[in-house]
């Protein structure tokens, strides 16, 4: 349908009153418990696992066919003295007498609302009637795991620490980003990388608890010697890092190192603490917790309790999407609910993993679970512990919308806070002139992959770029950060982020395009040598960087002249003249985006030609000539919606309704099919649970029903929503905005636009 002005439309549903304004809407949390994930039985193992987290601190739990309570902690700052990211450990929880007995009817029950984990059993036992009640939650406020239980009769609970690296082991595989990873060597993928073991801590207190100290560090001084970056560095992130946990129990006994015991009760918890110290040696780290649990313990259970569900619902109550079918048969087994259900759970677990040290972790979070055949145990990740600019943002690009904002600090403390300096010492010492690239593969401290790097030392190099021809020309991350931190100014007009933070990384992103390429004769930049994304590996000017430089430099123009200066509007002017234009190429359609002005070489299964649909929206609803992009989508090379494929979302940002909500459906449906639980995606390309699948079906569902504009003010609601789907929903918008809607029949029943100033830029389709 055509998009027609707000105005019109006003001025229609004044006359008609079709649309209906000061209308309640319902509270996300009156909603959000028909999502919540409920099981009737026990799991067999960790592969029966929910998450739960608070946003640092993640576990896996389950409950076994033997009653034991489990799971596995991770937390995102658990980095072995390899660069692994590893969990910290596994916990077991027996019980006397077992919550699962036979005839009992039990009941394991993700509670969305208050971020909780339930258990219960009930059944007879020994001619009595008996009722087993559980709560695990890990604190929204606090580096605390709690497990609390209430129960007709006493029960007994003994915590068991489950250690798995006990004594150095060294692994038989290791993956891409691993900093031994070496592959010049004859005959061999990598040298030998040993895992050191975890300790338990030694002390006459009652409590128990474990560690991992990094008493060494394997490879960080070599990979940053190889490349030139040692100078750089005041101090190892990996060395004397110390991460573990301790359990304190309600009237415990310190049975041995490993165990603890409550007194049989009908009321009792166990807390486990966690924490990581760096630098640390062990004694300063169980200092430092033991003061910990003492600050911990000046509020009450109860009070902490209260804390930590306002912090769910607030979280709850910041935005929601609930689709329902049009014809009012709501089912489990309905598309809408399992696509609703999908994109609720997603941004829990995003809410769970994405408050921490470091970027949410594409290829597991803090939820890997041991994999069958896989080294390691729960440590095992495909792909390594490096970060991937390509899937690492993905998560990321639903949560302006949401309202999530302080989910997105994690990426933008590690690309800007922490390696945007080392960008730029990086570039004018390898190329000697000012700006800044941000390479496509790195750690968390910003140097490349060893073996992507290559294992010649920078001083003995003609090219200081890496040898892997996979990403060795792949700069579209500047750019895209740029622009989706231009995205979280537009929501939050946070003037402080843009003058501090986007405007200088702006200026050296494009320095660096401007220094590193010549111009021709027209003026215009030449970029080659260049590659779109991991796809064409020989390309002369790349859609993804081009298309990035040329919405960068529109949209910072566009800024009222009180906030930037007029130096910068002048680079910014000029870098624009000299971008070439946006590559076309014709099809049987018509005219089309292209991957690259000029492309070779095929190695990987991206659509770079579409990053000017995706993410830089130069094309599209709203936007001229959207058949370019059209017949670029009707004709790309490669299709499919799962892992960290982007076509579902170019769909809906081409308002194609029905391509769209296909693919989405599919997505919503693809779990892992070992996993119980149900968006536990993967593994895909990655691993599990992948991570970009799930951020790909949020921006997709979020996009379906509202876009907005990055080059103006308007906002388009249902641009790609079917018609026999019906919606409540509130979602944010640029400027500080609220949009609340219902939709019916296809047709948005009922708005509020909050403030109500932004009426007049809402374009309904």
């Amino acid at each position: 349908m055509k998009a027609i002005s707000l105005l019109i439309v006003l001025l229609f549903f004044l006359i008609s009153g079709s649309i209906k304004k000061d209308v309640t809407f319902s509270k996300d949390h009156k909603m959000i418990s028909k999502y919540n994930v409920i099981w009737s039985s026990p799991s067999k193992d960790h592969n029966g696992s929910m998450p739960l987290g608070n946003g640092d601190i993640g576990i896996n739990g389950w409950v076994e066919e033997s009653g034991d309570i489990c799971f596995y902690i991770g937390k995102t700052d658990a980095w072995g003295d390899n660069g692994r990211l590893l969990k910290v450990g596994k916990v077991r929880v027996k019980t006397e007498p077992a919550i699962v007995f036979s005839g009992s009817k039990f009941k394991q029950e993700l509670d969305l609302k208050t971020g909780t984990i339930k258990i219960s059993s009930i059944g007879q036992m020994d001619d009595r009637k008996v009722d087993f009640n559980f709560r695990l939650w890990v604190d929204a406020n606090n580096p605390v795991i709690h497990l609390d239980h209430k129960s007709t009769v006493p029960l007994q609970m003994s915590a068991n620490i489950e250690l798995w690296r006990t004594e150095p082991v060294s692994l038989p595989e290791i993956n891409v980003s691993d900093l031994l990873e070496d592959r010049s060597k004859p005959g061999s993928l990598y040298k030998e990388v040993i895992v050191e073991p975890d300790h338990f801590v030694k002390t006459p207190k009652n409590y128990i608890g474990w560690y991992h100290h990094n008493a060494k560090s394997v490879g960080f001084d070599l990979n940053n010697k190889l490349q030139g970056l040692t100078e750089f560095y005041e101090e190892d992130p990996i060395l004397h890092r110390t991460f573990g946990a301790v359990i304190t129990g309600t009237d415990s006994e310190r049975i041995n190192d490993k165990t603890l015991k409550t007194a049989g009760a009908k009321k009792s918890s166990l807390k486990v603490y966690v924490s990581t110290r760096h630098p640390a040696l062990p004694d300063e780290w169980q200092a430092n917790i033991e003061k910990l649990m003492e600050q911990l313990e000046v509020n009450s259970v109860k009070q902490q309790q209260k804390a930590h569900e306002k912090w769910w619902d607030d979280f709850w109550n910041r935005s929601w999407i609930y689709v329902t079918p049009a014809d009012d048969q709501q089912s489990v087994d309905s598309d809408a609910f399992i696509v609703t259900r999908a994109y609720t759970l997603q941004r829990f677990i995003d809410a769970s993993a994405g408050r921490g040290k470091h970027p949410i972790k594409f290829n597991g979070s803090i939820f890997t679970v041991p994999a069958e055949g896989k080294p390691g145990d729960a440590d095992y990740r495909r792909w390594g512990p490096g970060y991937w600019w390509q899937n690492t943002r993905l998560p990321y690009l639903s949560m302006c919308a949401a309202g999530d904002y302080d989910l997105m600090q994690p990426l933008f403390k590690m690309y800007v806070d922490e390696i945007y300096e080392l960008s730029k010492k990086r570039t004018n010492k390898y190329f000697g002139f000012d700006g800044a690239y941000i390479p496509e593969v790195m750690y968390f401290w910003g140097s490349v992959f060893t073996a992507t790097y290559g294992w010649t030392p920078y001083e003995e190099r003609d090219d200081p770029l890496q040898e892997s021809p996979w990403h060795k020309w792949e700069w579209v991350a500047g750019p895209e950060l740029v622009f989706m931190m231009l995205d979280y100014y537009d929501y939050t007009q946070d003037q402080d982020f843009l003058k501090n933070k986007i405007i200088p990384l702006a200026n050296d992103v494009m320095k660096f395009f401007d220094n590193y390429y010549s111009t021709n004769e027209q003026g215009e930049l030449v970029m080659y040598p260049s590659m779109a994304c991991e796809t064409w590996w020989d390309c002369t000017n790349p859609m993804p960087e081009l298309a990035g430089l040329h919405s960068i430099t529109k949209r910072l123009l566009a800024m009222p002249d009180a906030l930037t200066s007029e130096q910068d509007r002048q680079f910014w002017a000029t870098i624009s003249d000299k971008l070439p234009d946006i590559p076309l190429r014709e099809t049987p359609s018509g005219k089309a985006l292209a991957p690259a002005t000029r492309f070779e070489k095929k190695h990987n299964v991206e659509n770079p030609e579409l990053y000017a649909v995706f993410p830089f929206r130069l094309y599209g609803v709203g936007q001229p000539n959207i058949d370019f992009g059209k017949n670029a989508l009707a004709h790309r090379w490669d299709k499919g919606n799962f892992g960290w494929r982007q076509d579902d979302i170019f769909m809906a940002y081409m308002g194609l309704t029905e391509q769209a909500r296909e693919y989405l459906v599919g997505r919503a449906k693809n779990y892992d099919e070992n996993s119980r639980f149900p968006v536990f995606w993967g593994p895909n390309y990655d691993w599990v649970p992948d991570q970009d699948h799930g951020g790909v079906m949020m921006k997709t569902f979020q996009s379906m029903l509202m876009q907005a504009d990055p080059y103006s003010k308007k906002i388009y609601l249902t641009p790609a929503w079917p018609k026999d789907w019906n919606a409540e929903f509130k979602l944010h918008a640029p400027y500080n905005t609220v949009i609340e809607g219902q939709v019916v029949n296809g047709e948005i029943e009922s708005l509020r636009v909050t403030p109500a100033s932004r009426e007049k830029d809402v374009v309904v389709n």
